[in-house]
């Protein structure tokens, strides 16, 4: 699963992968983003706007779902096109969620010890999502898993869809809709180019949020 990351890049480095509209201001570096909070995205409002980057709710919910329907911060790729739930959002409004790397969990003499997972040369990581509008009319998101490649199934069975770059704008395409053309275009980052290592416990507590928590220990 994808379930905590860390966004701390500036938007002229994240530019260099995608022709972004640069905003005037900052965000400020984020080191244990969690669900249910606003979370920096890169999409198409609608298909005929220009890429924007904004802020989305971490958690999806279409507008049509009924106001018990789940909340999930994750969407499988084995299920995203197929699902009622998920399937017109993959077809139309796919989003990016840059991250620097994102954190999961080792079971290690009975104690969750937190990893920090990212890539070798430190590079933004793009992850594959789907976005939808909420019953609040505010947009709300989920981030694609795939099962674990490489270095990252050492910690655990999943993990999220990150994409190489040129896999970026056809992703974005929002009149690219089509399954099995989406699946031909569309590839992820070599498992080779993913490194972690442990990180601290005060990770668990997303109010802690700081660049020490990505240090190794």
């Amino acid at each position: 699963m994808c379930g905590r990351f860390a966004l701390y890049s500036p938007y002229p480095k994240l530019s260099r992968a995608l022709p972004l509209p640069l905003e005037s201001g900052e965000p400020a570096p984020r080191y244990n983003v969690a669900p249910g909070t606003w979370i920096t995205t890169v999409r198409h409002p609608r298909d005929d706007a220009p890429l924007v980057i904004d802020a989305v709710w971490w958690g999806y919910r279409p507008h049509w779902a009924k106001e018990k329907a789940p909340e999930p911060i994750n969407a499988t790729v084995e299920k995203v096109a197929t699902s009622n739930y998920f399937r017109g959002a993959f077809a139309h409004q796919r989003c990016l969620v840059p991250a620097d790397g994102w954190y999961e969990w080792l079971l290690v003499d009975g104690k969750k010890q937190p990893h920090f997972l990212c890539r070798e040369d430190r590079e933004p990581i793009w992850l594959a999502g789907i976005w939808s509008e909420r019953p609040d009319g505010k947009p709300g998101c989920a981030i694609l898993t795939e099962p674990a490649r490489g270095v990252a199934e050492e910690i655990h069975s999943r993990m999220p869809l990150a994409l190489d770059a040129e896999s970026l704008e056809p992703w974005l395409d929002p009149h690219l809709t089509d399954r099995e053309t989406i699946r031909h275009v569309v590839h992820h980052l070599p498992a080779e180019r993913i490194t972690h290592w442990p990180v601290s416990t005060r990770v668990n507590w997303p109010a802690n949020d700081d660049a020490g928590l990505i240090k190794r220990q």
